[in-house]
């Protein structure tokens, strides 16, 4: 059985602690068995992988967010990158040509296809499993997850199945006195877990793409529709089966659903008094942190900014977030990560952090000079091709021209001081 995850997806809707290259997925704010902070795509990799120890996991996202995957889940996982930001269906089309051209996998096999950042319990793991076993076993085309309803929401397309007949039928995000008599009849929230054979929805890409290579697909990616796999496909199978779950789910889509699903109310260096009500604070800044009298409040605090808001205004604060276009000031690659402490218009002071035995890329720039100073660790630093042990203490100065990398034998920090005009990540020679 080959599993596909979803991990596409911007940074609006839980800023400052996400944005275009750290989504969502990639917070760290839920303890795993060890009591260690985890992020939604590490939880639901892990809980594959738990329950279905023989299924093959393959990742789909940007490309922009790869690194951070890689750092996240290790480097063995396997990674199907999206060109640019498409819908479902152009994303479950690429990953199913991958499976077939790069992983060899036959029209015969199972894929059940999950988003990754639902919150769940273990058995929405077991579940996915079953939803793959029926897929091989069973004379339907597709197979869903159907989620048993535990309040009537305006927020969920809901799945309907005849008693009589079988036959299955979907109403999509009704209003509230809907939403209600649905669930009298005894409808489900459509989980967004679509089983099949692999050889189903390659038929289904060609007939609507003209395409049936993961390379043709991937150069006409660009140009493809954005659709959803709903509507694609969905919407128009009559052979439909559904699993039921049972569990926990909710849809970390905002703030105030996602402070729900938090491991305790306050991350980080923060100090609330007793008068605070239904507060969540995440603090990821190395400064304490003090809130007195708030009530239904979150507060975010990250390198890309700060967030104080009533948790029922937080679900409207995308479009106040597309208008602050400042650069990233955060993110985790493979290699390890960096955060921006200052900016000014000649200048930027990065705190680079790399893992021991990474390294950057080879490379040299033409509108900046840097100073590196080493305040933790030891690695290697290769300037114009002379290698330098370095190690805490140490500061090497990097004129613009230079070719220079560093790797790691522990964990390395460097405090990156860059001086020049028009300072971007563009300009980067590599070698």
């Amino acid at each position: 059985m080959h599993i596909v995850i979803l991990s596409g997806g911007s940074g609006k809707r839980l800023w400052p602690l996400s944005n275009e290259v750290r989504s969502k997925q990639f917070i760290k704010a839920f303890k795993n068995h060890r009591g260690e902070y985890e992020s939604m795509v590490e939880r639901v990799y892990r809980g594959i992988k738990t329950a279905a120890p023989d299924a093959h996991i393959t990742v789909t996202t940007l490309e922009g967010q790869t690194s951070q995957l890689l750092n996240q889940l290790g480097e063995g996982v396997d990674i199907c990158t999206e060109p640019v930001r498409r819908d479902t269906f152009p994303a479950v089309s690429l990953a199913c040509l991958y499976l077939k051209d790069r992983l060899g996998v036959s029209r015969d096999e199972a894929v059940v296809v999950c988003p990754v950042d639902p919150y769940v319990d273990d058995d929405y793991f077991t579940c996915l499993k079953e939803i793959g076993e029926k897929a091989l076993s069973s004379s339907r085309n597709l197979i869903l997850m159907g989620i048993r309803p535990t309040y009537p929401s305006e927020k969920y397309g809901y799945i309907l199945t005849d008693k009589n007949t079988g036959a299955v039928s979907f109403k999509e995000k009704p209003d509230l006195p809907s939403a209600e008599r649905l669930l009298k009849e005894g409808a489900l929230w459509n989980g967004g877990i679509f089983g099949f054979k692999l050889g189903y929805l390659l038929d289904i890409v060609k007939e609507r793409t003209g395409i049936s290579s993961y390379e043709e697909l991937r150069a006409a990616y660009s140009h493809l529709e954005s659709v959803s796999i709903d509507y694609a496909v969905v919407e128009k199978e009559k052979s439909i089966g559904v699993v039921i779950y049972e569990g926990e789910w909710k849809d970390l889509g905002t703030w105030n659903m996602f402070t729900e699903a938090m491991s305790g109310n306050c991350m980080g260096k923060v100090k609330t008094d007793d008068t605070c009500e239904n507060t969540h604070i995440i603090n990821e800044l190395d400064i304490p942190l003090l809130a007195m009298g708030l009530k239904n409040t979150v507060v975010a605090v990250g390198a890309d900014g700060i967030l104080v808001a009533d948790k029922g205004r937080s679900s409207h604060m995308k479009p106040y977030v597309e208008e602050l276009s400042e650069p990233v000031r955060y993110a985790e690659k493979s290699w390890g990560s960096y955060r921006v402490l200052d900016a000014t218009e000649n200048s930027l002071t990065v705190k680079v952090t790399l893992l021991p035995g990474h390294s950057m890329n080879y490379h040299s720039h033409t509108r900046r000079d840097e100073i590196w100073n080493v305040i933790e660790g030891e690695g290697t630093a290769v300037v114009d091709d002379k290698e330098i042990p370095i190690k805490a203490g140490d500061s090497i100065n990097l004129p613009k021209g230079t070719k220079h990398t560093v790797k790691a034998v522990t964990t390395l920090q460097i405090m990156e001081i860059q001086t020049g005009k028009d300072i971007d990540a563009e300009d980067k020679i590599k070698y």
